[in-house]
């Protein structure tokens, strides 16, 4: 779903919530290519609004960079903008592609403590300077993760209460071009 035709469950940012806000209201005006741009820079990182549940998705779409090296997309909860200590948040999903080793690992921290990196997937989605799609599904159990429209692989949920998952980070070797 485009950035601006997102419905009221979508991503905003922090610094731009008086763009985002417009967003859900019927009737105003989209913000323009520069403002969407502005918006989606790597470093990335927005609210979920209403959390997670089951049923709701995440697609993130963007281009890879010509010679990257890792890039990490992260569904967090908590978040706090008076104490942003992100070593503190729990990570209900964290995506990380490397590409020297091709390798799309996920884990999660839950109060502070990583699980064990989940294993490698034999296929890796992600080619150089090519687009891409990525889509989070959420479901009562697991996430359900999507490039490019073939299932990868489940993440089974580590946070429980799944309506506490109200942020997305995204850095590294990447261009973000929608989010919703």
């Amino acid at each position: 779903m485009a950035v601006a035709s997102m419905e009221k469950d979508a991503i905003n940012t922090e610094d731009d919530l008086h763009i985002n806000n417009s967003f859900g209201d019927t009737g105003l005006i989209s913000p323009d290519k520069e403002d969407i741009a502005r918006i989606l820079t790597v470093p990335f990182s927005g609210r979920i609004r209403g959390g997670m549940r089951p049923g709701k998705k995440i697609i993130i779409m963007g281009i890879i960079d010509p010679e990257p090296d890792s890039f990490d997309i992260s569904l967090t909860c908590g978040h706090n903008e008076e104490n942003d200590d992100e070593d503190l948040t729990d990570v209900a999903l964290k995506l990380r592609a490397r590409f020297t080793e091709r390798q799309f690992l996920r884990n999660a921290r839950v109060s502070g403590k990583w699980s064990e990196e989940e294993t490698p997937i034999t296929y890796f989605p992600f080619i150089p300077d090519q687009p891409f799609r990525i889509e989070i599904h959420c479901e009562h159990q697991r996430f359900r993760i999507f490039v490019d429209g073939h299932q990868l692989f489940d993440f089974y949920h580590k946070v429980k209460s799944l309506q506490a998952i109200n942020m997305i980070r995204i850095v590294g070797s990447l261009q973000i071009t929608k989010l919703g």
